[in-house]
């Protein structure tokens, strides 16, 4: 719990500075986005990620890691290429403040995701997810932590696998690299799920 806390002052002092984008002038270059996310971050496919609501630092320092290869993703790599920080933020802003669709969650795995969304697994060190991304999924903006609720499920699986695998690695402090290699494949396959229908 004490590194929990450590990693969330880390977390805010990393973010702090963010700068603020034009929603307006975000909208008009989410077009290039649309394909994939969907024209307003409601994407139809479960292998892209909404990124309606998920929250404007959050937004912009991936935008950033992806940019400066903190975040290893060929697409979108060649996505932000050509953006300066002003556009990301701009398109940090625009998204940030679209509604998020939700969907519904594996009713086989809603209790045990339920149980350790809300609770963790104490027995592994596990912490509740709510701790950071909020009761509702909502996160906690501010600190630069993402709204979860209503993501899709494949896309949750797959990230909390990647930092199980020491594949993604933009995490503040290892937060979740650490979180996610205490979770068994059933734990995240059950939390993804009820992510999903979360809201």
């Amino acid at each position: 719990m004490k590194n929990l806390a450590i990693s969330l002052m880390l977390s805010l002092g990393l973010v702090a500075g963010a700068q603020a984008g034009d929603a307006a002038a975000g909208k008009k270059l989410a077009t290039q986005c649309a394909a994939c996310h969907g024209q307003d971050g409601n994407s139809a496919a479960a292998s892209f990620p909404k990124i309606a609501g998920l929250g404007e630092k959050y937004i912009l320092k991936q935008l950033k890691d992806f940019k400066s290869g903190a975040r290893d993703n060929a697409i979108m790599k060649g996505q932000v290429a050509n953006l300066d920080d002003a556009k990301m933020a701009d398109l940090a802003a625009y998204f940030a403040g679209n509604k998020r669709t939700v969907g519904y969650a594996d009713k086989d795995k809603v209790a045990l995701g339920e149980k350790i969304y809300r609770a963790g697994n104490i027995a592994t060190g596990v912490p509740a997810c709510l701790a950071c991304h909020g009761p509702n999924g909502a996160g906690m903006s501010a600190a630069g932590f993402p709204a979860l609720g209503g993501q899709h499920a494949d896309y949750i699986k797959s990230q909390l696998v990647q930092f199980q695998e020491d594949k993604r690695t933009n995490d503040s402090s290892k937060v979740m690299r650490d979180i996610a290699g205490r979770m068994s494949n059933k734990e995240v396959a059950a939390v993804a799920a009820y992510i999903q229908g979360l809201h």
